[in-house]
């Protein structure tokens, strides 16, 4: 007799910082994933998903929300994720289901569950209003002191800080695993496990940087992009990064690009172990599992690093889908986003074949189930592809849609942009203003200024930082910062979330590898790109390369 049908448990599983071409199963030919590059044999791979804001905690509220980042209030890595706002660990509790978390979420505010019933882990980053971006210092201004070090220091290591939480991750999730067969409830769970590699620095263990041969470590398929060449945002993320401060060198990519490959490959090893326990446990055949990451790695792209851009090597994600029994492997072409997660995972609990059960939502969704396309092998955009910045390294509001083929960028005060990726797949070629591509750009632009006034946004952003500036000043002139994190043992909130007196010449991430390496100065102290800009003049003047 079979067993009677049930509503499947959701598993997501999140990397921060992956870029989608970086891995084999989206093309790439050398990354060794081979636990990822399993669960895309065996489930649905969308070729063409996006995270709504490249940088990590607005792109995680958006997907929990399943609402686009402005409408959330999501304006950088700084800001609150509101109690009032329903999640999906809310929808899928309140239909039933045991919501778990294990890792790195990035919530910034009191509220460090948000409808998860059970927190596992502490977080990696700050809780508070460490992190608040200024843009009236200019884009050299970076909170999370994010620069070039990570480039020019990359290589192996023993341990480091991210290995450490990564470590932890792994083990708690493997282990509820284990708890949840042995308890053999009738009720689903939705469990989260969320890694933080292989976000920067670019530091990985030595046994999976000797995975790969050096001299077979890939160099950037578009070369770096002279400074004056750039597109306006392109320049502002590049005294942001402090780019005018390093002399980058085919070496130093080289490095990076191989200790990339390297966390790759160590989350992917993460990630299998939890798959395992999910098969021998016997709770992968009733599981929907989905894989994702947060936003991409520009990885020296165009001479790019990090994230916080709409080129795709920032701003598409991987994503995988999972559901044995129900869903054919198979791959989708069709743009999509993470936005989409909240109701696909809704569309999932309300199955009707194992008796599910639908709440919400209480606001109107940005998102559309992904639902029919893995069930009906529907290949088909459902709605425009929308993304957002308004972090730390720029100066204006920034939108991005994609629309079949074709990807519109709009920054507040900058000429748009505008690339075909069928024939243009490496974003060469800018047709904005040509005339041939008039009508086009002017239905792009107007979907784009539809449901947002960049204008109005900016405005916003503007009063939310000089709100949050005020309250972090006073914290660190009291040394009375809130005390938000989420500790899971003791002493975690001073291990991983970096509180207000973990500050120094030498980072906290820098000073938790081991053996230590100290971080190579600036080989130039640089001009200084901290003033505020005036007018229209988004356009900084060349700064001096370092030499």
């Amino acid at each position: 007799m079979s067993k009677p049908a049930r509503r499947p448990n959701i598993v997501l599983l999140m990397a921060d910082q992956l870029a989608a071409p970086a891995l084999s199963f989206y093309g790439h030919p050398g990354v060794q994933t081979p636990a990822l590059d399993q669960l895309a044999r065996q489930g649905v791979v969308y070729e063409n998903a996006y995270c709504n804001f490249p940088i990590c905690a607005p792109s995680r509220y958006s997907m929990l929300t399943g609402r686009l980042p402005h409408a959330i209030g999501a304006f950088d890595n700084a800001c609150e994720l509101p109690s009032e706002l329903p999640t999906m660990a809310h929808y899928l509790a309140a239909t039933g289901y045991r919501t778990i978390l294990a890792g790195k979420m990035h919530f910034v505010g009191a509220d460090q569950l948000h409808g998860f019933g059970e927190r596992l882990t502490t977080d990696i980053y700050p809780s508070e209003f460490l992190w608040v971006p200024d843009w009236s210092r200019g884009p050299g201004f970076k909170p999370t002191g994010v620069g070039m070090g990570h480039v020019v220091d990359a290589g192996p290591c023993v341990r480091n800080m991210q290995i450490d939480y990564d470590e932890e991750v792994e083990h708690v999730a493997v282990q509820k695993i284990y708890d949840l067969a042995r308890e053999g409830s009738a009720d689903p769970f939705f469990l989260t496990v969320s890694f933080t590699h292989p976000h920067p620095p670019f530091v990985a263990p030595q046994e999976h940087w000797d995975r790969y041969r050096h001299e077979d470590i890939d160099l950037p398929s578009v070369s770096e992009i002279p400074y004056e060449q750039l597109d306006p945002h392109s320049q502002w993320l590049y005294l942001a990064h402090g780019q005018d401060r390093h002399s980058i060198t085919p070496g130093h990519v080289r490095n990076a690009r191989h200790a990339y490959y390297a966390m790759a490959s160590y989350v992917d090893e993460k990630i299998g172990t939890v798959l395992q326990a999910l098969d021998r446990s016997g709770l992968a055949d009733d599981s929907v599992i989905v894989f994702c990451g947060d936003h991409g790695e520009m990885m020296g792209e165009r001479g790019m690093w990090f994230k916080q851009t709409f080129y795709e090597w920032s701003a598409r994600v991987p994503l995988v889908v999972s559901w044995p029994g129900r869903v054919a492997p198979g791959r989708r072409s069709a743009p999509c986003s993470l936005v989409d997660l909240l109701p696909t995972f809704m569309d999932v609990a309300a199955d009707t074949a194992t008796g599910g059960v639908r709440v919400g939502p209480l606001d109107a969704l940005d998102g559309h189930s992904l639902v029919p396309s893995l069930v009906g092998g529907i290949d088909e955009q459902r709605g425009d592809v929308v993304s957002e910045y308004s972090s730390e390294g720029v100066q204006a509001p920034s939108r991005m849609v994609r629309r079949g083929d074709l990807k519109y960028v709009y920054t507040l005060g900058l000429p748009p942009m505008l690339f075909n990726l069928a024939s243009d797949p490496r974003e060469l070629d800018d047709l904005a203003g040509r005339p041939e591509w008039a009508d086009v750009q002017a239905q792009l632009h107007a979907r784009l200024l539809s449901d947002w006034d960049p204008v109005q946004t900016d405005v916003r952003i503007r009063a939310s930082q000089r709100r949050r500036l005020f309250l972090r000043q006073l914290a660190l002139r009291d040394d009375s910062f809130p005390q938000w994190s989420y500790e899971a043992r003791q002493g975690d909130r001073h291990r991983f979330v970096r509180p207000a007196s973990a500050t120094g010449a030498v980072g906290p991430k820098p000073r938790m590898r081991f053996p230590f390496v100290q971080p190579t100065p600036p080989d130039l102290p640089g001009r200084n790109f901290d003033q505020p800009t005036q007018g229209d003049a988004h356009v900084l003047p060349i700064p001096p390369r370092a030499r």
